[in-house]
């Protein structure tokens, strides 16, 4: 697998467009969650969920949507909205004979594929997790390779 140093500069490019376009539906997600809090915990609660699995889901999507967005910890948040995604289309997109559920249970499968290439190919050289390694060379090597 080539480092970020060793790509070319259009490959960062595309990676940082890619990191945008799938960080976006989390954090417009999660900010819409968080503007109407009332009715994002009766939702969670029809669900038989608690109101802090939907404080959780909350700062899941708000903060690794960030991550991926800003390219600090990227790989952390890219794996963690993955795992999200693939619960979220096991546990609640199961009714595959609607079409409506198939296409939210293929576009959930979708990102999660997006977000494990990202969790694989790393950030880019356009990322603040770029900036950060720079002075890290001290840090043990699993540790560099989150950031």
């Amino acid at each position: 697998m080539e480092s970020a140093s060793s790509r070319h500069w259009p490959a960062d490019l595309i990676l940082l467009l890619g990191r945008l376009l799938l960080s976006l539906i989390f954090l417009h997600e999660g900010f819409s969650l968080a503007a109407n809090l009332a009715a994002t915990v009766e939702t969670f609660e029809k669900l038989g969920l608690s109101a802090p699995i939907a404080f959780a889901t909350i700062v899941l999507q708000i903060g690794a949507g960030l991550c991926i967005a800003t390219g600090f910890l990227s790989r952390l948040g890219a794996l963690a909205l993955a795992l999200f995604c693939l619960a979220t289309a096991f546990l609640f997109h199961t009714d595959l004979a609607s079409q409506n559920e198939l296409l939210h249970f293929e576009k959930d499968l979708a990102i999660a594929g997006g977000m494990f290439v990202l969790v694989a190919a790393g950030a880019g050289s356009i990322s603040i997790g770029h900036l950060l390694k720079k002075g890290t060379e001290r840090m043990p090597r699993w540790l560099r390779a989150m950031i």
